[in-house]
């Protein structure tokens, strides 16, 4: 699991909502709590994030106004492990970097293509 600082609340439309769920997990640790026909809600567990995986297959990955979303590493050194677990959860590594030396990002996507931003600042 990832170590981050939280992120509040997100909605996705997603292809598979067990899917998202299952990334999700392995990457930040999300529980699920809440279930119906179409979504999947998870909480995290040491914060108050909620997700909500919408079943929506024909709009899943697609960017509107919003570009990408983030969470901030609570140390520096765990970007390697963010990455890899990124990758081994079923997403792919698009780009990483430093913003200054001993800030490093890195924005990776889920398995529906949304970008996830993962720093530390």
């Amino acid at each position: 699991m990832i170590r981050t600082h939280g992120l509040t609340h997100i909605s996705l439309r997603v292809a598979d909502p067990d899917r998202s769920l299952r990334f999700y997990q392995q990457c930040f640790g999300v529980e699920e709590y809440y279930r119906d026909e179409t979504s999947v809600q998870a909480k995290g567990r040491e914060t108050m994030d909620i997700f909500v995986f919408d079943l929506a297959p024909e709009r899943a990955g697609k960017r509107g106004g919003v570009d990408h979303f983030g969470f901030r590493l609570v140390d520096p050194a765990d970007i390697d492990h963010a990455v890899n677990t990124v990758v081994s959860a079923g997403g792919k590594l698009l780009r990483r970097g430093e913003f200054a030396p001993g800030y490093p990002y890195a924005y990776v996507e889920d398995p529906d293509g949304y970008e996830i931003e993962i720093w530390f600042e």
